[in-house]
């Protein structure tokens, strides 16, 4: 059984490189197919998901490794009810809200977390 892991992302990516920087990691890590890697953003990282990514710190690492994590099949999980969603246009990778008690529950379930 591979282990899972889960990147917890709540930096501000309009202002820190922190979440670009965790995006880029979490595809990295993903991409030897060891662990199960899983992706939640809270407010105000939803902003990573926009489809302009132009503005964000580090906007490169966006752009190149979410298409990474889309391709594992899985959604990015995010923060129900985060109000950055509204602001999001069309997302770069399919995105499920989740509660936070929700969160909890996937958290016990994680072998790693890391938060950014």
């Amino acid at each position: 059984m591979s282990p899972k892991v889960l990147f917890i992302v709540s930096g501000d990516p309009r202002t820190s490189a922190r979440p670009a920087e965790a995006i880029r990691i979490a595809a990295g890590i993903g991409a030897w197919k060891k662990a199960e890697v899983s992706v939640y953003l809270e407010a105000p990282a939803v902003c990573a998901l926009g489809e302009f990514v132009d503005e964000l710190v580090d906007e490169d690492n966006f752009s190149r490794y979410l298409p990474i994590i889309r391709d594992w099949g899985r959604p990015v999980w995010v923060e129900q009810g985060s109000p950055d969603l509204a602001d999001l246009g069309e997302a770069s990778v399919p995105y499920e809200e989740i509660p936070a008690v929700e969160l909890v529950r996937r958290i016990a379930g994680c072998t790693y977390v890391l938060k950014f």
